[in-house]
């Protein structure tokens, strides 16, 4: 396949997924093959919750829509436009061991290594073994030839070139001494935090719950950590998150928030409480579902050798471009084709790994 042909099969498959949003899924004449595909996986996306009672339908649907406008022409040829794709290189056969927190969070490991020529051997997370597969037997409808390039695996992983491994820090110390001989990417914990420096608008707010909220918290790219400027109050930033209140009817998150409020309260930790979402003053990233950290702040450029010294626990930072190469409000969960997680150049692995 050439690198226009790769293209072009992603492409197809963004057609596909534009069709499917909350309360509005339509089909569009030009979409290839939705008489067998668009009914089943609408079915799909009503049932993943079955299979993991995190992936509500709106979740599933956000996730499709965000790979949906990342699947365009234009996106996909300004992401490979940078690279030498004409390096000869050998076909490899990458194994990709991926997360199941948030729906489709593997896709991208998925989709570099196919765009880059190599074959995928695929060991999905226990918690999302469905909506990959079936997006794969849809590009296998749209170029039959990937057929032979994607493999999914339930078992032991054998005969492979190199390895993209995400997990917990628990497991990356495993994947580091099993995958020692093979050239890998191997991703750790990591959160986001946001920068606030009190003179942020409503909206902004109202936006920061959308990196807080969206997937329960679940993502690697969800604030789950604030710093603040001394003396902050947080009446602007509780009026500003109510509207995401809802969250707290959900079961799962409702469990969490109550079994996580408790332990705090039991260690005699001080809170701040809106009735769906605890803020506690701690230096760790790393905050339980229902709860985000914060910590105080006095100079942002102490702050900014802080986050540097710290950018290997943090995947990426909101702010209203108080740090350089931040993310805006709201936006953490639309990443680019180009925003690479752990900063780590996948696409250029790929090609130069023997």
């Amino acid at each position: 396949m050439t690198l226009e042909t790769k293209k072009s099969v992603f492409v197809e498959l963004g057609k596909f997924l534009s069709q499917f949003s909350e309360g509005s899924s339509a089909r569009k004449s030009d979409v290839l093959y939705n008489d067998i595909f668009f009914d089943d996986f609408e079915r799909l996306i009503h049932l993943s919750q079955s299979h993991n009672g995190w992936y509500t339908p709106e979740q599933v649907y956000f996730s499709i829509k965000s790979w949906a406008d990342a699947l365009t022409e234009e996106n996909i040829s300004k992401w490979v436009s940078k690279y030498d794709f004409n390096t000869n290189q050998k076909e490899k056969t990458v194994a990709l061991i991926l997360a199941g927190n948030i729906p489709l969070v593997g896709f991208h490991d998925f989709l570099s290594v196919l765009i880059t020529g190599n074959k995928a051997l695929v060991k999905t997370s226990s918690n999302d073994q469905h909506l990959l597969p079936f997006l794969a037997k849809y590009l296998i409808a749209v170029d039959e030839s990937l057929k032979d390039k994607i493999t999914f695996v339930e078992g032991k992983l054998e005969n492979f070139d190199a390895v993209i491994a995400t997990g917990s820090n628990n497991t990356a110390r495993y994947f580091e001494y099993y995958f020692k001989d093979k050239p890998s990417i191997i991703r750790k914990n990591r959160n986001s935090a946001a920068v606030l420096n009190g003179k942020e608008s409503k909206e902004e707010l109202e936006a920061l719950g959308e990196d807080i909220f969206r997937y329960f918290g679940l993502g690697c790219r969800n604030v789950s950590k604030l710093f603040v400027p001394k003396d902050y109050a947080f009446d602007d930033f509780f009026q500003a998150v109510f509207k995401y209140q809802d969250v707290i009817h959900y079961e799962k998150y409702a469990n969490n928030y109550d079994y996580n409020k408790a332990v705090f309260l039991m260690s005699n930790f001080k809170l701040t409480d809106n009735g769906f979402l605890t803020l506690k003053e701690d230096s760790s990233y790393a905050s339980p579902i229902s709860s985000v950290f914060y910590e105080y702040y006095e100079n942002i450029e102490d702050l900014k050798s802080r986050l540097k010294a710290d950018e290997d626990q943090i995947q990426c930072i909101v702010s209203s471009n108080l740090i350089e190469n931040s993310v805006a409000f709201g936006q953490t969960q639309n990443p680019q084709l180009w925003d690479y997680a752990d900063n780590v150049d996948t696409i250029t692995f790929l090609l130069t790994t023997k």
